[in-house]
Formats: structure tokens, C-alpha cells, sequence
């Protein structure tokens, strides 16, 4: 038999924040492979462009409007998905925002709550739903499941005037990692995705900054910004069988950035 561990016809993966960005761009490349897709994200018309995109490839897509920074949000629409899609393979807790601050000191309280609340709060809300229903199908015979964090290189170098954003996802590494070691008994596995410098609407302003373009772009290795096409492969990779002792880990795609 031929090996097809990216046939993920019958899989059904969750992405949030999936209506734009790297998450659309993991989206459409789980739905070419197959899966069957559910959508998380906070405006109704994206979400609906996003869904018919995916429903192109002839897979089930459907979308939910949520903040994942709201507890009671999140649970209500992980019992949805669940109910609507029939069961949830895999999970992207892509959501995120990146407010900043013209200094360390200068930066506010609301600015760090505000960050904090999506892209930490909203990432343990979304996958300790996530591996309620996995270790609830685990425990009734029907094991496995992959949950990825996006985090950022944020999380390991030094993002100045950005230290609300660094301290969130340094913490979604250190949540994977421990989701990892306390659900591997139930063939669940966790792993964090870090993205380099990534052309999309929450880098839009350094995309148009010819100090930027001149000074950073050319130390990337690969000389041009990320695209969210550029995070297909791993998306593919982590829903799959392909990736079935795959855990805990931290996954770098930054054109070579971080290390150059």
C-alpha cells in the first residue's frame, strides 16, 4: 500500500483566528488535503469568504463568530463544532493580536490585559476545551488528536517595545509543552509553531516602513517576507499521521531569520 499520511480525508481540524492570515493560509491547506474544516474568528464576513474558499476544495467548512478571549464564548463553540462537524481532529489556537508600545515604560496596563487576553488566555481557553472532548473520546476507546500553538519568534529573542506580546508567547510554549507530557497517554500531542517576520494585516505596518524593508528583510536567509502560504506544509504535517511521535516541540518558520 502506498504511504499517504497527508490523506486527511475523514479528519475535521479547528483554526482559530482560520478567516485570514497564516490561519486561512493553514485552512485552505488542510481542506486540499481533505480535512474538513472549521473556522474560529470575530468578524462574520470573513469568516464567510474564508468558508467559501474552503468549501471550493469540496470539503465540509463551516465558521463561528468567537472571541476567544471570552471563557463562556469558547466553551460554547467547542461544544458546537464538536456537535456540528461530528468530532475535532486537530486544533490551531492561531488567534492572536499584536498590540505594541512606543517603550516599555510607556506601555499600559489596558494594552498588556488586552494582549494577554486573546493570545494567552485565549489559547488555554480554547485547547483545554480541545482536550476535554480528546480525552473524553480517548477514555470511550478513540485516542489521538494534535494541538498546535501559534506562537512567534517573540517568544525567544528579544521583541523591544513589544514585551506584553513576548511574555504571551513565551507562555503558549511553555502550555504545549505541558499539555504534551500530561496527554501523551491519550495519543494526544502538542506542539507550538513560531513564525518569523510574516506579510500579514498585523505586520502591515512594518511592510510599508523602507527603514524595515532596507534593514530587516535582508538579514531573512530566504531575502523576502513570509506569506501564509508558507505554513501549509506544517499545518498538514501536524494534523497527520506523519506526525504521530511528534510532541512538545517548537517549530521555527522564520526564512531562517533567527538563526543567521
Amino acid at each position: 500500500m502506498a504511504y499517504q499520511p497527508f490523506n486527511l480525508a475523514g479528519h475535521v481540524a479547528l483554526v482559530t483566528g482560520g478567516n485570514r492570515g497564516i490561519g486561512l493560509g493553514m485552512a485552505e491547506a488542510l481542506a486540499a488535503c481533505g480535512a474538513d474544516v472549521a473556522i474560529w474568528g470575530r468578524k462574520a464576513a470573513a469568516n464567510q469568504e474564508a468558508v467559501a474558499k474552503l468549501a471550493a476544495y469540496g470539503v465540509k467548512a463551516k465558521a463561528w463568530e468567537v472571541d476567544v478571549a471570552h471563557e463562556e464564548q469558547v466553551v460554547a463553540a467547542m461544544a458546537d463544532t464538536v456537535a456540528q462537524m461530528g468530532r475535532i481532529d486537530t486544533v490551531f489556537a492561531n488567534a492572536g493580536v499584536g498590540y505594541g508600545a512606543p517603550s516599555f515604560v510607556d506601555m499600559s496596563t489596558e494594552t498588556y490585559r488586552k494582549t494577554l487576553a486573546v493570545n494567552l488566555d485565549g489559547v488555554f481557553f480554547t485547547l483545554r476545551e480541545a482536550c476535554r472532548h480528546m480525552v473524553e473520546r480517548a477514555k470511550a476507546g478513540d485516542p489521538g488528536g494534535s494541538l498546535v500553538g501559534v506562537a512567534s519568534l517573540a517568544a525567544i529573542e528579544g521583541a523591544a517595545r513589544n514585551e506584553a506580546y513576548a511574555a504571551t508567547k513565551g507562555g503558549v510554549i511553555s502550555m504545549i509543552k505541558s499539555i504534551a507530557v500530561e496527554h501523551a497517554r491519550y495519543g494526544v500531542r502538542a506542539n507550538a509553531i513560531l513564525p518569523g517576520w510574516i506579510a500579514t494585516d498585523m505586520t502591515e505596518m512594518a511592510q510599508n516602513s523602507p527603514a524595515f524593508a532596507e534593514k530587516v528583510i535582508p538579514r531573512v536567509p530566504a531575502r523576502r517576507w513570509g506569506t501564509p502560504d508558507d505554513f501549509g506544509g506544517i499545518a498538514v504535517y501536524l494534523a497527520s499521521q506523519a506526525s504521530a511521535y511528534h510532541s512538545g516541540d517548537t517549530l521555527v518558520i522564520d526564512g531562517g531569520y533567527s538563526i543567521f
